[in-house]
Parts: structure tokens; C-alpha cells; sequence
């Protein structure tokens, strides 16, 4: 039981739940996930490392960069079944499809140069 809680609690925020629609596009970097959320790297960290510890993304570091995607599923049935379901969920949802449609102008080559 524990381990579907977790994985449940790690969708009970809409900031997560937007990481795991947005990973379901591309694969994204911190500062991309933070850009997309206008949220603080912190705070996208954190909720990172939620996902992640629930089974729901992985990530894989590429020199400098740690590119997350979402996971394959084999950590937890849960998890995959969560993550099958969602990329048919919220479709609709009017912030899923302006935060999708924002996606590939969110490049970290471009928010790099900004900073």
C-alpha cells in the first residue's frame, strides 16, 4: 500500500502533474521545467525528486546537462499505469494545452543566453 500512495501523492500537485504532461512531449532539463512553470529551481527540484522517487520520471545526466523523462514503469505497476492513463488525461485542460503549445519555444540553449 505504501508505495501506491506515494505514487498517488506525487500527482496530488498540479505542479507535478504539469512536469509529467510536459515529459510526456519531450525530454526536459531543470531550467526548461523551471522556465515552463515559472517556478523557482528549487522548488522544480523538489517536485523532481518527488516524481522521481515515486517512479514516475527518471533522469540521466549528459555531461552538464540532467535531462528527466518519464519513466518506463518498471519500478512500480502503479506507476505505469498512472503514466499510461495520463497521456490519454487532461487533453483538454486549457493550462495543459497553453503550457504543451509553449513547449518548443523552451529551449535551455535560449534561457542560458538570457541569464
Amino acid at each position: 500500500m505504501k508505495e501506491f500512495i506515494k505514487v498517488m501523492k506525487a500527482l496530488s500537485d498540479p505542479a507535478r502533474v504539469k512536469i509529467m504532461k510536459m515529459l510526456q512531449h519531450k525530454t526536459m532539463c531543470v531550467c526548461e521545467i523551471q522556465t515552463a512553470l515559472d517556478k523557482a529551481q528549487s522548488t522544480t527540484s523538489k517536485h523532481l525528486k518527488i516524481l522521481e522517487d515515486a517512479g514516475l520520471i527518471t533522469y540521466q545526466k549528459n555531461g552538464l546537462w540532467v535531462n528527466y523523462k518519464l519513466a518506463d514503469g518498471t519500478q512500480s505497476p502503479f506507476a505505469a499505469s498512472l503514466i499510461s492513463h495520463l497521456y490519454h488525461w487532461l487533453e483538454d485542460d486549457s493550462d495543459i494545452k497553453e503550457l504543451v503549445m509553449q513547449l518548443p519555444g523552451i529551449d535551455r540553449h535560449i534561457i542560458l543566453d538570457r541569464s
